[in-house]
C-alpha cells in the first residue's frame, strides 16, 4: 500500500506536457510545409566550384594534408616539451629491439627493422592527425609480410640454379629476394592506402568490427608465437605460410625437438621471466614510477652483452642477429614486376593496418578530447609506407604497446615519436654494429612477451557469449580461419561472414504488436508491459529493419503471423464457402422440384397424401421450413451468413525504423495495401521519415491505389485517423 502511494506520488511530481493540434497524414502534413527553394547545380558547375581555388580554400588544403603546419607554430614549449622529451625517449627505447625483433617475423634481416622504425615513424610526424599513436613495426604485420616474403621466396627456391655451395651466399641470395618482396608489399599497400584516404574511403574500416578485428589479432599471436618457437629452441626448421601453416610448423618443431640448443633455450627463457617481472612491476607501480622501466633495452644489453662476453655463437652454437651494416642505404625503387604476385596481400595488409591505427587513435582522440581525421590518416599511412619503401622499409602500422607507452609517459603530440625515430636512427648511423652478437632468442623473447595481451583476448568469448552470440560467431569464425586458412585468408573469409551476418540481422529482426499507454501518445510491445493496451480492431506492427528486397517476404510473413489477420486465407474461406453455398442451393432446388413433381402425379392418381405441415417441404432428406430455408435470404444476409470476417478493421504499420526501401520493397508495400484493402482492412502507414517519402515517390509509389494520406505523421496520428473512420463508418450504418 505504502509502495503504491510513494508511486502515485512520483506519478504527481513528473512534468508533463499537454499539445493540441489536428491529426497530420501525409497530404495535410505537406499542405502545411513549404519547401526550400534550391537550384540544382549541373555537373559541370559541381566539377568547376570543387576545381575553384582561393587563398583560405588553398590553405585549409595545405593544413588538411600536412597537419603538423597547423599545431607546431602553436606547439606550447613550457607545456609539452619536457613530456614529449621523456616519452619519446620511452618510445624510442623500444622502438629498437622491437624493430629488430619484428624483423625476423617479417623474414628480413633485422637491419630492415630498424629502417621500418625509423622513415616512416618520422614522416608520420608531419601527416599524421593523432598525437599519441607510435607507428612503426608491429607482430601482425610483420607476420603477414613475413608470410608473403616466404611464400614467394621459398627456401627451395632459393637453392634452384644456384651453384654455389656456401651456405652463406645462399642466405644472403634468400634474404635478398625476401627483402625485395618485403619493399614492393610496403609500395603497393602504401598506394593502395593513399589512393583510399585521397577518395575519402576512409569508411571501409567500419568493415573490421571489433570482434573481427579481436579474433583475427588472436589468431596471428598464434601465428606468431609460432613462428618464434624455433628461435627459442634453438632448432632450425622450414618456415611456412598459407593454410595449416600453424600445424606444418609445430610438426616440423617436434620432428626437430631432439636438436634443441640448450644454451639458446635458457637465454630465451631467463629473458621471458625478465620481461615478464619487469611488466609487472610497471603495472603496479604505474603511478610511483615517473617512467615505465624498459626492460626490453635492458634485455637486449644484457644479452649482447653475454653473448659477446661468453662468445656463444662459437661455444654453443647460440644464432646471432648477425652483421647490422653501418648507416643508411642509398634509395632504391622496389621490383615493380613483383606486383601482380602480391596485390591481394597489399590490399589485406592495407586495410588491417589501417583498422589497427585508426582503431587506437580514436582511443587516445576521444580520452584527450580531439578529433582525427579518417581520411588523413589513410595518406599518412600511404605516405609512411610507399616512401619507406624506397628506403628498404617494410609495412608498418601503429603499434599498441608502444603507443601506450607513448601516452602514459607524458606525450602529447607527434614531436615525441620523432624523437623516438631520431634515437633509432642514431643507433642506425653511429653504434647498429654493437647488437652484431645479440642472440636471436633474445629478440624471440620480447616478441612472445609482447603477446601477452593479445593471448588475453581469448577471454573475449566469455564476454562475447554473455552480450552477443552473432558477435561470439564472426570472433570464433575470424580466429578460426585465420588460424588454419593463414592470415591473408583467413581475413577475407571473416569480412565475408561479417557482410552474411548483416544479411542475417535483416533477415531475421524482430517483429512486435505494439498497443498503448492509457492516455498517453506512447506506444510499446503488447508483449513486453502488462500496462500496454490494444485498441479494438486496431493492429499496429513493428519491425525494427528497413524494407527491400533480402526480407520483403519474409516482413509479409510475419505481419500475417503478427496479426492473425491473413488475407488470402481470409479470401481462400469465402470461396469455399459460396461454392458450399450454390452446391446447397442447387440441391434445395432439386429437392423441391421433385417434391412438386411427386405431388402432382399422386394428385393425377386420385391419391391423397397427408403433409404434417403445409408450409413444410424437404430438403436434402428432412424436411425444412420454406420461410426459413436458405435461398429465401436477400443476398446480403446470404453474405453475413456466409463470409467469413475479420475482426480487424484497421491495421497500422509504423516504418519509423525503416532507414530505406527498394522497388521490391515498395511493390511488397503496395501489395500488402491491396490485399488487406479486399478483406475490409484499412492499411495505413505512420512515422515515414523524408528519405524513404522521397524514395516512394521516386518510385511511382503514389500512383492509383496508394495515396499520402495512407501516410501519417506519427503513431498516435494513425491510430486517432482510425478511431474517426469507424465512429463514422459505424453512424452511416446505423443510419442505413
Amino acid at each position: 500500500m505504502e509502495h503504491a502511494q510513494e508511486h502515485e506520488a512520483c506519478l504527481e511530481q513528473i512534468q508533463k506536457y499537454h499539445v493540441e493540434r489536428p491529426i497530420y497524414n501525409q497530404e495535410l502534413l505537406q499542405g502545411q510545409l513549404h519547401r526550400r527553394e534550391r537550384t540544382p547545380q549541373t555537373f559541370r558547375e559541381r566539377i568547376a566550384r570543387s576545381c575553384r581555388c582561393s587563398s583560405k580554400k588553398a590553405k585549409s588544403h595545405l593544413y588538411s594534408f600536412l597537419p603538423i603546419l597547423k599545431w607546431l607554430p602553436r606547439y606550447p614549449l613550457k607545456e609539452y616539451l619536457l613530456g614529449d622529451i621523456i616519452s619519446g625517449i620511452s618510445t624510442g627505447v623500444m622502438q629498437l629491439p622491437q624493430g629488430l625483433a619484428y624483423a625476423l617475423l617479417a623474414a628480413v634481416p633485422p637491419v630492415f627493422g630498424l629502417y621500418s622504425s625509423f622513415y616512416p615513424v618520422f614522416l608520420y610526424t608531419f601527416f599524421g592527425t593523432s598525437r599519441h599513436i607510435s607507428i612503426g613495426t608491429f607482430a601482425v604485420i610483420s607476420m603477414m609480410v613475413g608470410g608473403v616474403a616466404v611464400r614467394v621466396v621459398p627456401d627451395e627456391v632459393v637453392s634452384v640454379g644456384y651453384n654455389s655451395t656456401n651456405v652463406t651466399d645462399l642466405l644472403a641470395s634468400r634474404d635478398a629476394k625476401r627483402v625485395q618482396v618485403a619493399v614492393t608489399l610496403a609500395l603497393l599497400s602504401g598506394i593502395i592506402q593513399l589512393c583510399l584516404g585521397l577518395l575519402r574511403f576512409g569508411f571501409v574500416a567500419i568493415y573490421l568490427t571489433e570482434p573481427l578485428v579481436r579474433g583475427f589479432t588472436t589468431a596471428a599471436a598464434v601465428h606468431v608465437f609460432t613462428s618464434q618457437l624455433k628461435y627459442l629452441l634453438g632448432v632450425k626448421t622450414k618456415r611456412y605460410s598459407g593454410p595449416l601453416s600453424v600445424v606444418y610448423s609445430i610438426a616440423a618443431l617436434l620432428s626437430e625437438i631432439t636438436t634443441t640448443n640448450i644454451a639458446s633455450l635458457i637465454v630465451g627463457f631467463t629473458c621471458i621471466v625478465m620481461l615478464l617481472i619487469g611488466k609487472e612491476i610497471n603495472l603496479r607501480f604505474k603511478k610511483k614510477l615517473p617512467v615505465p622501466i624498459p626492460m626490453e633495452i635492458i634485455v637486449v644489453i644484457i644479452g649482447t652483452a653475454v653473448s659477446a662476453g661468453m662468445n656463444l655463437t662459437d661455444s654453443y652454437g647460440v644464432d646471432v642477429v648477425g652483421d647490422i651494416p653501418q648507416g643508411l642505404r642509398a634509395p632504391k625503387v622496389p621490383e615493380i614486376q613483383l606486383i601482380p604476385t602480391i596485390f591481394v596481400d597489399a590490399v589485406a595488409i592495407a586495410i588491417v593496418g589501417f583498422s589497427m591505427a585508426v582503431s587506437m587513435a580514436k582511443i587516445f582522440a576521444l580520452k584527450h578530447g580531439y578529433t582525427i581525421d579518417g581520411n588523413q590518416e589513410l595518406i599518412a599511412l600511404g605516405i609512411c609506407n610507399s616512401v619507406g619503401s624506397f628506403f628498404q622499409s617494410f609495412s608498418v602500422t601503429c603499434s599498441m604497446s608502444r603507443s601506450l607507452v607513448q601516452e602514459s609517459t607524458g606525450g602529447k603530440t607527434q614531436i615525441a615519436g620523432a624523437l623516438s625515430s631520431i634515437m633509432v636512427l642514431l643507433v642506425i648511423v653511429a653504434i647498429g654494429y654493437l647488437f652484431e652478437p645479440l642472440p636471436q632468442t633474445v629478440l624471440a623473447a620480447i616478441v612472445m612477451v609482447n603477446l601477452k595481451g593479445m593471448f588475453k583476448q581469448f577471454g573475449d568469448v566469455a564476454h562475447f557469449w554473455r552480450i552477443s552470440k552473432i558477435e561470439l560467431a564472426i570472433w570464433v569464425v575470424a580466429f578460426v580461419a585465420s588460424l588454419f586458412l593463414g592470415l591473408d585468408y583467413g581475413l577475407l573469409t571473416a569480412v565475408t561472414f561479417a557482410m552474411i551476418t548483416i544479411i542475417y540481422r535483416t533477415q531475421s529482426p524482430q517483429y512486435r504488436i505494439l498497443g498503448q499507454l492509457p492516455d498517453t501518445d506512447i506506444y510499446c510491445d503488447v508483449e513486453e508491459y502488462e500496462e500496454i493496451k490494444e485498441h479494438p480492431g486496431i493492429k499496429i506492427f513493428q519491425a525494427n529493419t528497413s524494407l527491400y528486397f533480402a526480407n520483403s517476404e519474409s516482413y509479409a510473413s510475419a505481419l500475417k503471423k503478427k496479426t492473425g489477420v491473413d488475407p488470402c486465407v481470409i479470401l481462400a474461406a469465402r470461396k469455399k464457402a459460396q461454392k458450399r453455398h450454390a452446391r446447397a442451393m442447387k440441391k434445395a432446388n432439386e429437392s423441391k422440384k421433385k417434391a412438386v413433381l411427386k405431388l402432382t402425379n399422386d394428385m393425377e392418381a386420385g391419391v391423397k397424401h397427408e403433409i404434417a405441415n403445409d408450409d413444410e417441404l424437404p430438403v436434402n432428406g428432412k424436411f425444412t421450413s420454406v420461410d426459413d430455408s436458405v435461398e429465401d435470404r436477400s443476398p446480403d444476409e446470404l453474405e453475413y451468413f456466409v463470409e467469413p470476417k475479420t475482426n480487424v478493421h484497421s491495421l497500422i504499420l509504423d516504418f519509423t525504423p525503416v532507414n530505406f526501401l527498394d522497388s521490391v520493397g515498395a511493390k511488397t508495400l503496395k501489395s500488402i495495401i491491396k490485399e488487406y484493402k479486399e478483406v475490409g482492412v484499412c492499411v495505413y502507414i505512420a512515422g515515414c521519415n523524408g528519405p524513404v517519402m522521397n524514395e516512394l515517390t521516386r518510385l511511382n509509389f503514389f500512383e492509383n491505389s496508394a495515396t499520402r494520406d495512407l501516410f501519417f505523421h506519427s503513431i498516435h496520428d494513425a491510430v486517432l485517423a482510425c478511431h474517426v473512420k469507424d465512429t463514422s463508418a459505424s453512424q452511416t450504418a446505423g443510419d442505413l
